[in-house]
């Protein structure tokens, strides 16, 4: 087994690493103040990341992407990790990898404009009745003539508010579901009956927004479908595991690092009692602990990377790192504000900004505990093969 990082890799994360540090992390307590990126400056620094070529990384490279491998864009999301959700949302692209079951005008007019970064796009699944169980969804997309009729609610729905056009999940026969009764839609901002009727607010996640989208009879041409009619769910889980190793098994890996290096800072400098506070037992625990926790993570998350690059099934194994790196990160935040003390709960550092944005990661794209039913399953199932 060779864990060597090819060389072209390296130089993608390391360039990565230093326009997170250096371009992207001086931006943070402004978003975080106002709820919103300055314009000027994210004009700029996403300028110069896409000249770098760091936009929309994990697309392919035919459409205008960085083409690069699972293992790739997990190494650089770690790298992501380092500054907030909202900040690699706009700087890096957020393009969702179902969007590669365009057809030729559909590429032309949503694809390629997206990964450009001219067109902002959203994901609409979740609803007030369905959340992890998102074959549970009530909105329909009922046929008349040659278009479709879609009616229902969204929310929570990241980037909604903004969004040029959404991608919406609806059925479209109520009897299969899942089984091929689900289809995605290609929604425009501005369709009649289409409207955005509330941004709700977040105890984390600042600078973007999560908002509420109804659907009253809103007309869409079949031209609209994503793929094929009824594959809607089978699409969205061709693509889920990647986005859920990467969003939140690598990110949280990077969130991690950057409290651990907070965190040993603090032990060297600060002192109680006439010596450096990692002169102390407890606090050296803390550390070990934190960096037993990402190492892990990491192994967890590679591991199933590469997997997922040799075509393999690893829904079990994604299902685990899911939990794990969720409920890791969880604990390292918490231990970050700990060894700060007083300071730590302030908004002077970004430990208490960690500690919010990381509570929702063991909610969204499936709860912890719906996560571990999967993995019970599987292994009741199939045994434990790793």
């Amino acid at each position: 087994m060779d864990f060597e990082i090819p060389e072209e890799t390296q130089m993608v994360v390391d360039t990565v690493r230093r326009f997170v540090t250096e371009k992207v992390q001086p931006l943070e307590m402004a978003t975080e103040e106002a709820a919103i990126i300055p314009a000027d400056a994210l004009a700029r620094v996403k300028a110069e990341a896409q000249a770098l070529g760091l936009y929309a990384l994990n697309m392919p490279e035919a459409v205008g992407g960085g083409g690069l491998s699972t293992v790739d864009m997990c190494l650089v999301e770690e790298q992501l990790g380092q500054t907030s959700d909202a900040l690699i949302r706009r700087v890096f692209g957020q393009v969702y990898p179902m969007l590669m079951a365009c057809d030729a005008a559909q590429t032309e007019r949503y694809l390629k404009p997206t990964v450009r970064g001219d067109l902002i796009t959203a994901m609409a699944i979740t609803e007030p009745g369905a959340g992890s169980d998102a074959a549970a969804i009530s909105t329909t997309a009922t046929a008349d003539g040659d278009d479709f009729l879609i009616s229902g609610t969204k929310h929570f729905i990241s980037d909604g508010d903004i969004a040029d056009y959404v991608i919406v999940m609806a059925l479209t026969d109520a009897e299969k579901r899942a089984r091929g009764g689900i289809t995605l839609f290609l929604v425009d901002r501005g369709t009649p009956g289409f409207k955005v009727a509330r941004t709700q607010k977040m105890m984390g996640h600042r600078g973007y927004g999560h908002a509420e989208l109804v659907f009253d009879n809103c007309r869409v041409p079949r031209s609209a479908i994503l793929g094929e009619l009824g594959e809607g769910f089978k699409l969205i889980m061709a693509s889920v595991a990647a986005v859920r190793l990467a969003h939140i098994g690598a990110r949280s890996v990077g969130m991690a690092q950057r409290v651990l290096e907070l965190m040993r800072e603090q032990a060297n400098g600060r002192k109680q009692f006439g010596q450096p506070i990692g002169d102390f037992q407890m606090v050296q625990q803390m550390i070990a602990d934190t960096a037993m926790d990402i190492f892990a993570t990491r192994m967890m998350v590679l591991n199933t990377a590469w997997e997922i690059d040799q075509n393999r099934d690893v829904r079990a194994k994604v299902s685990m790192v899911k939990v794990f790196a969720s409920e890791m990160l969880g604990r390292v935040a918490d231990r970050g504000i700990q060894i700060f003390g007083g300071y730590g709960f302030t908004k002077e550092l970004p430990l208490e900004r960690i500690y919010r944005d990381s509570r929702v990661t063991r909610i969204y794209d499936g709860t912890s505990e719906v996560h571990r039913m999967l993995i019970a399953r599987s292994v009741m199932k199939r045994g434990l093969s790793l």
